[in-house]
């Protein structure tokens, strides 16, 4: 059983998640954090559930020689699709996604026997009803409106920022039918949005509360460790955490609470990471898809009684 010392695995379609990592380094700063961006895939909201189940269970059957004491899910996408799927893949790690939390919050915000909450999110998870059902699952009386918002992703990845009026006119025209419905609660249901949250909440006022679910994730895993007796109260070097032989050797870094893996992209990444991190980050190691679908194989293999 993974210990206190042992780290948190955040892993995501691309950079979305980094917002869940900036959150999780806010709210427990002394925590070791292992990314993985999976780059060269994305975007999962495009994709089936079956495919998306596919993804997570081998880049967590790559992590696994880590023993991490927690897996957050911090693609709403892959939370809605493979979340239940991968807990009984791995029945031996707390794997949480960002649906449940973000559902709670919007619920706390919205006043009222029935509440008009909205969530803008990628397609898959919109056709899911994952927030939907997580909303009525506390608050049956709730008005969920749902609005799919594909190019978002690309948008933020290529690295746009709120000042560029595309950005602007493409929020606009999602939110418009959102705001209709005169929303009290607006969910941010990809973890990409909050880089633009600034710009959102300016969209749609002050009576609107925009929940942020990386902000929540991260109260949520809090709670979580601190439950099962397993923060983190003091810093230790991360190169004599990650020891596994199985891993290659982590070079010195500026900010060892951090390691990350990505399967494309390398250096595009690293620049946009600072942007969604606030920080300098250095750049991360490539683990191409064919040595996780690799990796799965033979962990399939070993486990096979035959």
């Amino acid at each position: 059983m993974a210990g206190s010392d042992a780290p948190i695995v955040v892993l995501d379609s691309g950079l979305g998640g980094l917002t869940v990592v900036q959150s999780i380094h806010r709210a427990l700063p002394y925590e070791q954090i292992v990314y993985f961006g999976d780059t060269a895939r994305l975007p999962y909201g495009s994709k089936t559930a079956k495919v998306v189940t596919q993804f997570v269970r081998q880049i967590i059957e790559y992590l696994l020689p880590l023993a991490p004491k927690h897996v957050v899910i911090a693609c709403n996408t892959a939370s809605a699709l493979a979340l239940p799927a991968v807990r009984e893949l791995f029945p031996e790690l707390e794997i949480t996604g960002v649906v449940e939390p973000g559902a709670k919050a919007a619920i706390t915000a919205a006043p009222g026997a029935a509440p008009v909450i909205g969530v803008i999110a990628t397609e898959a998870t919109v056709r899911s009803r994952a927030y939907v059902l997580a909303i009525q699952r506390h608050r049956p009386s709730a008005k969920v409106i749902c609005r799919a918002t594909p190019l978002l992703v690309p948008i933020i990845e290529e690295g746009r920022t709120a000042a560029d009026p595309l950005v602007r006119m493409c929020l606009e025209q999602y939110l418009r039918p959102v705001l209709d419905q005169r929303p009290c609660a607006l969910v941010l249901g990809c973890t990409h949005y909050p880089i633009l949250r600034d710009l959102i909440s300016q969209i749609v006022g002050d009576q609107v509360a925009v929940i942020d679910s990386a902000d929540q994730s991260a109260q949520d895993v809090r709670l979580r460790l601190g439950s099962a007796g397993k923060l983190r109260h003091a810093e230790m070097d991360l190169a004599e955490m990650l020891r596994p032989a199985a891993l290659p050797p982590l070079e010195l870094s500026p900010h060892p609470w951090l390691r990350c893996y990505v399967t494309d992209d390398s250096p595009r990444f690293a620049t946009l990471a600072s942007r969604f991190l606030g920080i300098a980050v250095r750049q991360p190691e490539v683990v191409l898809p064919d040595l996780l679908y690799a990796n799965m194989n033979i962990a399939a293999a070993s486990a096979s009684p035959f």
